[in-house]
């Protein structure tokens, strides 16, 4: 089982999710849907969603 941390900044509509912590990136990616995945050595280790509720519902 591992931990995830997730934070929102609603005025930017920005999810952030950690996966390890400290969570420092040494490359990251962005997709065609607007996720920059971020790594460390070649691993994941976050994810970075714009215009997340766009994306993610709610109930």
């Amino acid at each position: 089982h591992k931990t995830v941390w997730a934070s929102y900044d609603n005025e930017a509509d920005v999810l952030y999710l950690h996966f390890k912590k400290p969570n420092h990136a040494d490359d990251s990616e962005i997709t065609e849907d607007e996720i920059i995945i971020r790594y460390y050595n070649k691993v994941v280790v976050g994810l970075t969603i714009l215009n997340a509720s766009k994306k993610i519902k709610t109930d």
